[in-house]
């Protein structure tokens, strides 16, 4: 069993999780949460969206947060633009990273951001475009890689093809979601491996949600194919609004502590991750969904 030495951890929680709960934080709660991310040693976090407050209203303060965090110059913040109208909010609060979200399913791209996958390119080619001309580095997510709410089973090939396309187009990386979190070890690997082989192994992060419990054995599927970017939620926040039934990301605290296990170095700290992720599940008035943040709270509560 060969596994890479060192993993970059994208912590998503303050995005992709935020995003579907229910409860709306304030920008002040929002920045304590990044930095204490950033305390236990993440420092590629995505902060929030420049989306429609109608899709996902908790991000409307996306650009109040940046403002705050002007000064992190040791963070790899990014936000997510679906839009010309979001990519210039973003550059006017000073975004330096930033990510745009293509689909592997016509269907879900159409309830998601309202055009067809060939449409979405195109726009996102202006985009990134011009990001570079500014700067500022850019990924492109891939939603539906291993199946779609819609359309069921989704072909590795059109997985692939999208991939391809988001690195023509000027995305240093890629990171391929299972939206839904149906997917399985082997067919994760063999997905890892096929986008690999379109646009660099080093291009390639893997966006796992555990709906049904399969995230973290196809992060390590994924693992021994080589991949070293992963992305993650503390806590287990998130979903996905157009996804139903999908359940929260994979929690952080849950890859962290296997893949110290394992022996991997991401630089990343599990206490003062316990405690992020403790905040913000205080903050929402739920309890995490990490077994890890569970386990060691029984821990704290035995005799």
């Amino acid at each position: 069993m060969t596994l890479p030495p060192r993993v970059r951890i994208v912590e998503v929680g303050p995005r992709d999780g935020l995003q579907n709960e229910a409860a709306f934080l304030s920008v002040d709660a929002k920045v304590a949460f990044i930095e204490m991310l950033a305390r236990a040693g993440l420092i590629s976090i995505e902060a929030g969206s420049f989306v429609s407050p109608k899709a996902a209203p908790q991000m409307a303060s996306t650009g109040e947060v940046l403002e705050k965090l002007r000064g992190r110059a040791d963070l790899r913040v990014s936000v997510l633009v679906a839009n010309p109208r979001g990519l210039e909010a973003a550059f006017k609060a000073g975004a330096r990273e930033l990510a745009v979200f293509a689909a592997a399913s016509e269907t879900f791209s159409r309830h998601n951001i309202n055009c067809s996958i060939a449409e979405s390119l195109a726009r996102f080619k202006v985009m990134v475009e011009e990001a570079a001309r500014r700067g500022i580095w850019a990924r492109g997510y891939v939603s539906c890689a291993l199946g779609c709410p819609y359309e069921g089973a989704v072909a590795p090939a059109q997985v692939a093809a999208v991939a391809r396309e988001l690195r023509a187009i000027g995305c240093a990386e890629v990171s391929l979601g299972d939206t839904i979190g149906v997917g399985t070890p082997l067919e994760a690997r063999r997905l890892a491996e096929m986008v690999a082989r379109e646009i660099g192994l080093e291009r390639v992060a893997v966006h796992f949600h555990d709906t049904y419990g399969q995230a973290l054995a196809n992060i390590f599927a994924c693992l021994e194919a080589g991949v070293t970017v992963v992305d993650s939620s503390v806590a287990g926040l998130g979903g996905c609004p157009y996804a139903p039934g999908a359940s929260g990301n994979v929690a952080t605290e849950d890859v962290i502590y296997m893949l110290n296990g394992l022996g991997v170095e991401t630089g990343v700290e599990l206490g003062a991750l316990l405690q992020a992720g403790a905040y913000i599940s205080r903050l929402l008035n739920r309890g995490p969904a990490s077994a890890v943040a569970r386990a060691f709270a029984a821990k704290r509560r035995s005799p």
